[in-house]
């Protein structure tokens, strides 16, 4: 794929290249997976083994490239990976229609957060494309896994016997993938889902000193990616200035307890030890996301003609 003809931004075509590069080969559309082995508690993935989970990341990067340059191409090969969704990964269908996509097309394990971000792309690609075959296959998932949601307004990881922990960053990827879809095909159908999850999230995960807790009934290991989902969730729902105080106080905390005198972010800070492995995209990718959100958040805030933002509650 060719895609330098009137590329406004050298560096961008660098980073996409490299991804396009990395893609998995044999599939119905564009994918990719982790250049490593790994094992979860469900399965094992061999590397390059394409998973929703990369793939919808990787597919939203290059649709955000394409938000900023309008290259077609771009736009393209995120449909691709609609394709990869659509006839490699396995279904889980419930008694309605609705279901959920496998983590993989080797595997049949449903976890929530990882349908929901095959759903998320669907409903982006849809919002370019108008394919109504999208949005109609993304409410389907979206559905499956809102059906799944307990009465307190929590999911489990999945539905295996094994998977039956509540964790604090995937609730927030839940919160952040349900808000996309409604937002990119303004099916708003879902409202009282998103609002009973982040009323959970919010009183279940975060201490009032502002520890991120990794569970729903315990603490460690206080994971790097806790606080940083907390930042991306509140701001993707549009409830940053809302919840600022908890958010200073998360943040605050995490700086204190988690940053190396060096700079970079620990990995996790269990009940006795730390974990100062400073992974690339675990911690401080993550947490550098995070923080240039909130850095934009603040900007924003700061412009706004509202009188009980001052400087000093900004800095």
């Amino acid at each position: 794929m060719n895609c330098s003809n009137g590329a406004r931004y050298v560096y961008i075509r660098f980073f996409v290249d490299k991804i396009i590069a990395s893609e998995t080969p044999g599939y119905s559309g564009a994918c990719w997976g982790y250049n490593f082995d790994w094992e979860s508690r469900a399965f094992f993935q061999p590397k390059f083994t394409p998973t929703v989970v990369a793939s919808s990341f990787i597919a939203n990067a290059l649709l955000d490239a394409y938000d900023i340059t309008g290259e077609q191409c771009l736009l393209d090969k995120a449909r691709s990976t609609c394709d990869f969704f659509l006839k490699d990964l396995n279904r889980t269908e419930d008694a309605d229609g609705n279901f959920a996509f496998s983590y993989s097309g080797n595997d049949n394990a449903i976890v929530f957060n990882a349908s929901l971000l095959g759903s998320r792309l669907l409903a982006r690609v849809y919002h370019h494309t108008g394919e109504e075959e999208l949005k109609i296959i993304a409410r389907k998932s979206v559905a499956f896994c809102c059906n799944h949601q307990k009465p307190d307004g929590s999911w489990s990881y999945g539905t295996y016997s094994f998977h039956q922990w509540i964790d604090n960053f995937h609730t927030g990827y839940n919160l952040e993938c349900l808000t996309d879809y409604r937002d990119f095909t303004g099916d708003r159908s879902f409202d009282a889902v998103i609002e009973k999850g982040l009323d959970y999230y919010l009183k279940t995960f975060f201490t009032s000193e502002g520890i991120s807790k990794y569970y729903s009934n315990k603490t460690y290991p206080i994971d790097i990616h806790a606080p940083t989902q907390l930042v991306i969730t509140l701001a993707k729902l549009n409830r940053f200035q809302e919840h600022r105080a908890l958010i200073d106080k998360v943040v605050n905390w995490t700086i204190d307890h988690m940053q190396d005198p060096r700079g970079y972010f620990y990995y996790q800070i269990n009940k006795y030890f730390h974990s100062r492995i400073p992974y690339m995209r675990w911690s401080q990718s993550w947490m550098f996301y995070a923080l240039a959100i909130y850095l934009r958040q603040v900007k924003e805030l700061s412009r706004q003609p509202n009188p009980r933002v001052t400087h000093e509650n900004l800095v």
